[in-house]
């Protein structure tokens, strides 16, 4: 794969970035881009005049071409994406800054953007191999993908020993069938994952045996039935008080994704509405195809509540 760095300013295309709305509350949207549909060259070389030139740099230091090309993809969609959403003006891509919180996770630095007035503005990225995906929402985000035939090293059960707490532990362990239990498994690590990306903490201050994801099935079938749907995702934590919202898909027929927002309906009971999810193919420059309600978005589960 030949990606070049120019120096030069190069007019990007926009009649494929139409003007989208910031979401309202409750209500997130996700863009995924599959890298190996994105196979033009030239088309490359317009994303990595995107990037600033840090990010050029770390792109290019990469050697597997596979690594690189994801990179690049993975930047490319999140400052595209962020771009999209106008309130007063357009936003070139090129312009936006990022920052870092103290615990790595990266945000949109408003000050150095100019041209917009900072709204209330929360994103997220996550990519695999096969998948890159970046949330949007008005409220603290996380998302997290994971490859539905992703294999465990060495046995299931000693990973989730070694990291989950003791009652996901115990809800494995009732899973005869190792299949079963391989991909329940990855339903809590990908929710587990976007819960702390949520919280904006990351693993090391926010290790997964501190918390508990309780995946509630609507029967107790749960070891003869694959695709059965969950009633009810929550979250046990000392790591926050604010009550936080899931989601868990099947995306494009190949993983499972994850995401998790803070409620922000104003709601401080039980019954706060649950979040919606607006899902878009997208490759950046080219095209966006609307997967909501397709067999591509699977939903599998959300929740209202967080355990107390």
């Amino acid at each position: 794969m030949n990606i070049r760095c120019f120096n030069r300013h190069v007019s990007f295309p926009t009649q494929h970035m139409r003007p989208v709305p910031l979401p309202p509350p409750m209500e997130n949207h996700l863009w995924y881009v599959v890298p190996d549909e994105v196979k033009s060259s030239s088309l490359l070389n317009q994303y990595m005049e995107i990037l600033s030139p840090s990010e050029k740099q770390s792109v290019l230091r990469l050697h597997e071409d596979g690594h690189k090309k994801r990179a690049l993809l993975a930047r490319a969609l999140v400052r595209l994406t962020i771009a999209r959403y106008q309130t007063n003006s357009y936003v070139d891509p090129r312009s936006l800054q990022f920052k870092k919180n103290m615990y790595g996770k990266p945000e949109i630095d408003w000050q150095h953007t100019p041209g917009w007035s900072p709204p209330s503005f929360h994103f997220n990225i996550s990519h695999t191999s096969s998948l890159i995906a970046c949330g949007i929402t008005t409220s603290p985000i996380g998302i997290d993908l994971e490859e539905k035939a992703r294999t465990i090293k060495n046995n299931v059960m000693s990973f989730a020993r070694r990291f989950f707490c003791l009652d996901e532990v115990e809800h494995l362990a009732k899973i005869i069938d190792p299949e079963i239990q391989r991909l329940e498994f990855l339903k809590l690590w990908t929710l587990k994952e976007a819960y702390v990306k949520a919280l904006g903490r990351g693993f090391s201050a926010a290790p997964f045996n501190t918390f508990r994801i309780h995946i509630e099935p609507p029967t107790d079938r749960i070891s003869e039935d694959t695709d059965s749907k969950v009633s009810a995702i929550a979250v046990n934590s000392t790591h926050s008080s604010n009550k936080w919202q899931f989601t868990l898909l099947e995306l494009a027929d190949t993983h499972y994704a994850a995401v998790c927002t803070e409620n922000n309906s104003g709601s401080e009971d039980d019954k706060e509405p649950p979040m919606s999810l607006r899902v878009w193919k997208t490759i950046p420059l080219v095209e966006d195809l609307c997967m909501s309600g397709t067999s591509s978005v699977i939903t599998i589960g959300g929740c209202v509540k967080q355990l107390r």
